[in-house]
């Protein structure tokens, strides 16, 4: 159940090929590389996941072999669509090819907590049963979503299961959020883990992030849960340069495609059109970034 959720659950990549084509094995050595760094779970076809670029059927390709190759660990499926028809369809579709729960943020143009309440009351009608995180970010979504309201959705949709909140700022939200005293959800965080140690202090459940170095995510939690509070903060502040470095929207996650490839992960850091490519000045600042990086760790 995604509601008793914990650790790190990595918002993975869709790997493409030279020419900008779904690159389903790459899917595999990706599985292999994130299970081999401690994930405890998946989340697909999300924004830095660039689900928005996917055809239908190759949204679907995508999720089922995600599924196929995570085996044991559960995995959300990104199915956010201003369309509700192409929603409720693809969220039944990733249930029965095996998903753990749908992940779902609003769509643009929901400006009072009425629109919402009434937005997601539809959705549930459709999707009644689905296990569903509900994602804060106002950020790529354009709609801000109040503490109050989002516990209203916690006890009016038994579906809601898993917050990921990624609003900014988000610490007193994650506080906020956790003092209600209505049905314990789990919360996860995004916002690519640029304010993890502070966000586990506030009773955050894990991240729910992608990083190039996805073992920091697994190591800092870990540290966490053990009460190595400074260990953990002296661990996270030794990759923060390039943490944010691909903090910096779809450029970012070209970025982190790139350091992922030279790592074995993938065999091509392409981003899709529309989408960012590096410069030879943008490769030598990773190679400066992650050189540091690497004389840090050996000492």
């Amino acid at each position: 159940m995604l509601n008793n959720a914990k650790g790190v659950y990595i918002v993975a990549q869709t790997p493409f090929d030279e020419r900008g084509n779904v690159d389903l094995d790459s899917i595999d050595t990706l599985v292999d590389f994130y299970r081999g760094h401690g994930a405890n779970g998946f989340t697909v076809l999300g924004v830095s996941g660039e689900a928005g670029k996917l055809s239908a059927e190759e949204a679907r390709q995508v999720a089922e072999r995600y599924i196929k190759c995570a085996g044991d660990l559960p995995v959300v499926i990104g199915v956010s669509n201003p369309s509700l028809a192409q929603l409720s369809a693809f969220s039944r579709e990733a249930m029965d090819l095996g998903a753990a729960g749908v992940m779902i943020a609003p769509p643009a143009g929901l400006q009072t907590d009425e629109d919402l309440l009434g937005y997601f009351g539809e959705v549930f009608r459709r999707i009644e049963g689905t296990p569903t995180v509900l994602q804060d970010f106002p950020f790529a979504s354009k709609v801000a979503m109040s503490v109050p309201l989002i516990h209203q959705l916690i006890e009016r949709h038994q579906e809601i299961q898993l917050i990921k909140e990624e609003d900014l700022p988000c610490l007193n939200k994650i506080s906020r959020l956790r003092e209600g005293n209505g049905r314990r959800v789990a919360i996860l965080t995004g916002n690519n883990a640029m304010y993890l140690p502070l966000e586990l202090q506030r009773g955050a459940d894990g991240p729910m992030a992608g990083f190039s170095y996805p073992e920091m995510l697994t190591q800092v939690y870990g540290l966490h849960q053990a009460g190595k509070f400074e260990e953990a903060d002296d661990l996270f502040d030794i990759y923060l340069p390039l943490l944010r470095y691909e903090a910096m929207g779809f450029w970012g996650v070209c970025a982190r495609k790139e350091v992922m490839r030279r790592r074995g992960a993938i065999r091509h850091a392409t981003m899709r059109t529309p989408g960012p490519k590096l410069s030879e000045k943008d490769l030598h600042e990773i190679d400066r970034l992650v050189a540091r990086l690497e004389t840090r760790l050996g000492r």
